[in-house]
């Protein structure tokens, strides 16, 4: 190879950025098909609320199994293999859902392969973020991790914007399977992909243990830099409260938003929900970085984010106007869209490489074990006293995170107020006052 072609060859920030928009875009495509219409799709089989969410919760009680084993699995084998590894498995359990859905199958097998859809995801979770923060270590991005953190919200509402919509089109003009056969399609092109673009930078796997025993060494390091470090344990405990309602309140805008249009088989409205958020997502996207600089701490905008999420679920609960219910909704994604960049990018600047793909992944552990929790509860109240009643005891919950956010703001992490992309444990920070 010719000198010129081998400085051709190597990779620069904008290619790794480049590589996780393109990932970002065809996984949020593929997911978002049946984001919108994924309620409607499992009532539609037969389930009550309760087992519909139940469903949802056995989903998560698979990340909740497997973030660890899958976290290890990035940290030990590689990122990218972890990442194909999840592709496949969402692309077969994808289709296996498809099959449950015309056969009318009983809760069990539901609950069976919810499961192992929740195992498809944790190898996912963690490994692209620790790909991607890796990757712009070693290719010498200065640039702040809110900004690519930020373009990537960006990229995944736009997706989440085409394929929610599309999905609830597709959805309204067959039927609620086919978009669960086009996601299953668009996952094993995503696979194709990332096999050709997706390569390990700035990491090298550890292959010197046998499998128990580096998971034992991965657990025992990530705890030490997880839970055993003060300000990553406190923002982790806020996920249980935060993503773990999410999860239910996503879900739950589906059939809410067709209780107040008053067509409970308009699923191009039951779109609108995953619609509205994607372009939340896209605006509090491109407002985090901007956010981010008008304030010295990152806490600073996780609590306005969380109290803001709060304060709308709880008014989302009285509202009886369609509209309203609308305005209502896109302000709590957004909220919930400006939190997840500088959420990460707080969380990534206080992980060492080593074990980041690992502690990444038992953050979103901790988000699950909430989901696990809250939404079959959840879904009981909407049950007993409606979706409103759901959504007031969502805000409430959501509430909860707060007082950890302030714990995890008074160990005063340099991380709190770093502006540029760190390697390990060096902050780039501003000094205290």
């Amino acid at each position: 190879m010719s000198r010129s072609n081998a400085v051709r060859s190597l990779p620069t920030p904008r290619r790794v950025q480049g590589t996780y928009y393109t990932l970002m875009l065809g996984n949020t495509v593929a997911a978002s098909f049946i984001w919108g219409i994924n309620t409607l799709f499992l009532l539609d089989a037969g389930l009550s609320n309760f087992e519909a969410f139940s469903a949802n919760a056995f989903f998560t009680a698979g990340m909740l199994i497997f973030e660890i084993p899958t976290g290890v699995v990035a940290d030990t084998v590689g990122r990218r293999a972890s990442y194909l590894l999840g592709t496949i498995t969402l692309a077969t359990t994808t289709i296996l859902y498809w099959m449950l859905w015309v056969w009318h199958s009983p809760f069990w097998a539901w609950a069976v392969v919810s499961v192992l859809l929740g195992l498809g995801f944790t190898f996912f979770s963690g490994a692209v973020d620790a790909w991607l923060v890796d990757a712009l270590t070693a290719t010498g991005y200065e640039g702040s991790l809110e900004t690519v953190f930020g373009r990537a919200q960006i990229v995944g509402g736009i997706a989440m914007l085409s394929g929610s919509v599309l999905g609830g089109i597709v959805a309204q003009a067959t039927n609620l399977g086919v978009p669960f056969l086009i996601r299953g399609g668009i996952l094993l092109l995503m696979l194709v992909v990332a096999a050709l673009l997706m390569h390990d930078l700035g990491f090298q796997p550890d292959h010197s243990e046998r499998p128990l025993r580096a998971t034992r060494t991965v657990l025992r390091a990530s705890v030490t830099y997880g839970l055993g470090d003060p300000p990553v344990r406190w923002l982790m405990l806020t996920s249980p409260f935060t993503a773990g309602v999410g999860i239910y309140v996503f879900y739950a805008l589906q059939p809410y938003l067709l209780e107040l249009w008053g067509d409970e088989e308009a699923y191009t409205i039951a779109g609108l929900a995953a619609a509205l958020l994607s372009g939340a997502a896209i605006v509090g996207g491109a407002l985090a970085p901007r956010v981010r600089a008008l304030v010295r701490r990152r806490t600073s905008v996780i609590l306005l984010a969380t109290g803001a999420s709060a304060v709308v679920l709880i008014g989302l609960g009285f509202v009886q106007n369609f509209w309203l219910a609308v305005v209502l909704v896109a302000l709590w994604g957004i909220a919930s869209a400006l939190d997840d960049p500088v959420h990460r990018a707080y969380l990534n600047d206080m992980i060492p490489s080593k074990q980041r793909a690992t502690v990444l992944s038992f953050d979103s552990l901790m988000g699950s074990a909430g989901g696990v929790v809250f939404q079959p509860a959840l879904g009981r109240a909407a049950d007993v006293g409606g979706y409103g009643t759901s959504m007031i005891w969502s805000g409430v919950i959501t509430a909860v995170a707060v007082p950890f956010v302030l714990l995890s703001r008074a160990q005063r992490s340099p991380a709190d107020t770093a502006r540029q992309v760190t390697g390990d444990a060096d902050i780039t920070a501003e000094p205290e006052t």
